[in-house]
């Protein structure tokens, strides 16, 4: 007659900590059931009646009690393997979305723009890959590279572009995770820009509303027509805003003039949230108020003192800038389709509007919005 089937002898220490597994209400309910059939063959319960009781076969308790033969209590937790591998390694993606985003002319290729098929081809011969398919290129999309129509301002006659765009491209690098940043180089990245000028003036968008037409109720008033503002009379403020690529998190000041001595004071605010050790980079354009110049020293003495450096765009290429998907979402929810009385008003709703931003991050709407402006 064969020998029956059951668990190993256990010693109190194991048995008690069968007993936390079972006890326990979190955890995986796979580890739970496994535990439970362990414990019930250690209390010698025949393996017929385990599997009536765990509500699972006979052969599954057999399975389960010969791996706990083998591994012992790592046999109770279950290794979910995901899924299939990714077919590319990290440095295979970067590669192949660093060589989609240039352009074939830089390559020596007489097109102007990528296919699918020359895109494939032309990884392959370099050695990028060893193989890849049209359907292996949707990996762009998971980075977050699209096919767009070409416009003017992503064209950039800056002789320096290539050294400034790979520069930038580093940065955002170092603030993605994607490279370790070495001895001194900067260990926070920051994009600043300014957005405005704010005008008091009423912004066309959006809202629920009674159809017109024939659906129109005939005792309802007539729309009120948008107020025209030939004069203004309060001035226009300027936002001047970073992004901590980082942390995910947008701070903005509002000031009622766009110069060096203003931008200067907004920088001293983002410098404040690190200590003076940690060295922090900002991305920004090329505007005047931005750059040092020969009459005028303070951006270039102030980055110097303040353990700071100033990566400038290529000109004519702000689009670069990943904080102009952020004013694109701060126009959507904060001034389409309203109509401010005053700035102070005005700056309310977009100082609450950050603040908001930076709670929900995540949020659906706000997320395809920013990746629907971002080309960076």
């Amino acid at each position: 007659m064969t020998e029956r089937v059951r668990v190993r002898e256990i010693d109190d220490d194991e048995g008690q900590r069968l007993l936390r597994i079972i006890r326990r209400g979190t955890g995986s309910v796979v580890t739970w059931r496994r535990a439970q059939t362990v414990l019930l063959s250690a209390q010698g319960m025949p393996v017929a009646k385990t599997a009536e009781v765990t509500f699972t076969s006979a052969d599954r308790v057999r399975d389960v009690i010969h791996n706990f033969y083998a591994d012992g209590f790592e046999s109770l937790y279950p290794k979910y393997r995901g899924g299939r591998p990714r077919t590319f390694t990290l440095p295979e993606r970067r590669e192949i979305k660093k060589i989609a985003k240039s352009k074939p002319a830089e390559h020596g290729l007489p097109f102007s723009t990528w296919s699918l098929a020359k895109l494939a081809d032309f990884l392959v011969a370099e050695g990028v890959v060893d193989d890849i398919s049209h359907e292996g290129l949707r990996i762009l999309l998971e980075e977050g590279v699209s096919f767009q129509r070409i416009k003017t301002w992503k064209a950039s006659r800056d002789p320096d572009y290539a050294a400034k765009k790979a520069r930038v491209e580093h940065l955002y690098a170092i603030a993605d995770g994607e490279v370790i940043p070495e001895n001194g180089e900067p260990d926070v990245v920051l994009c600043l820009d300014e957005f405005g000028p704010l005008n008091l003036q009423p912004h066309p968008g959006r809202q629920w509303a009674e159809r017109g037409g024939r659906h129109k109720d005939p005792d309802r008033e007539p729309r009120p027509r948008r107020r025209a503002t030939y004069t203004r009379r309060h001035g226009v403020r300027h936002l001047f805003a970073a992004l901590d690529l980082g942390k995910d998190k947008l701070y903005g000041h509002i000031k009622p003039k766009k110069n060096r001595t203003r931008f200067l004071e907004f920088c001293r605010y983002p410098r404040s949230l690190y200590p003076p050790e940690i060295r922090i980079a900002i991305v920004l354009d090329n505007f005047s108020p931005h750059l040092t110049t020969k009459k005028d020293t303070r951006v270039g003495d102030w980055a110097a003192a303040n353990n700071a450096e100033f990566a400038y765009t290529p000109t004519n290429s702000s689009w670069l800038n990943r904080i102009e998907a952020q004013f694109t979402a701060l126009r959507y929810f904060t001034l389409d389709g309203t109509d401010h009385a005053s700035h102070k008003e005005q700056g309310s709703m977009i100082r609450r509007y950050i603040i908001w931003r930076n709670k929900h991050s995540a949020d659906i709407r706000l997320r395809a919005i920013v990746m629907g402006a971002n080309v960076a």
